[in-house]
């Protein structure tokens, strides 16, 4: 069997009903919509979040907060989890895609404190929090921004 040999079972496709093809089809004149009114239009009905006339839910519910379009969102990697590299390696945003640490890396990777560090290295990365560049120092390594 090769892909061009291929079938559908029967009865998996159903004919779509052809509007607006004459009265012999049973779907012609108005095409299923009925006589007059806002919904035989075309562009007819109302819209989502219609409630009858009633206030729409979405205009009922107080509106809070505020959301700034311009926020960066770093991918984070905490102190620790540069233990699985060897001493010695110079550290960059792309050795940690490249391993599978940071998946994403967004607008830069920022260096969180969290865990010891057990190795000296050259960290590069976009942000360092002050704990992670403490660790980074006293354990003889360098954290450089990029």
């Amino acid at each position: 069997m090769k892909l061009h040999e291929l079938k559908a079972v029967p009865g998996a496709y159903k004919a779509p009903k052809r509007k607006g093809r004459g009265t012999a089809t049973g779907q012609g004149k108005t095409a299923g919509r009925g006589m007059n009114g806002q919904n035989s239009r075309s562009g007819g009905g109302k819209g989502p979040g219609f409630e009858g006339g009633q206030m729409p839910l979405y205009r009922r519910l107080p509106k809070r907060g505020f959301t700034n379009i311009w926020r960066k969102e770093y991918a984070v990697l905490n102190v620790g989890d540069l233990n699985r590299f060897d001493a010695g390696t110079e550290i960059t945003p792309e050795l940690l895609a490249e391993k599978g640490l940071v998946k994403n890396k967004r607008a830069g990777v920022k260096i969180l404190g969290e865990g010891v560090l057990e190795k000296i290295f050259t960290v590069r990365a976009h942000k360092f929090s002050k704990a992670a560049i403490e660790k980074i120092k006293s354990a003889g390594g360098k954290a450089e921004v990029v």
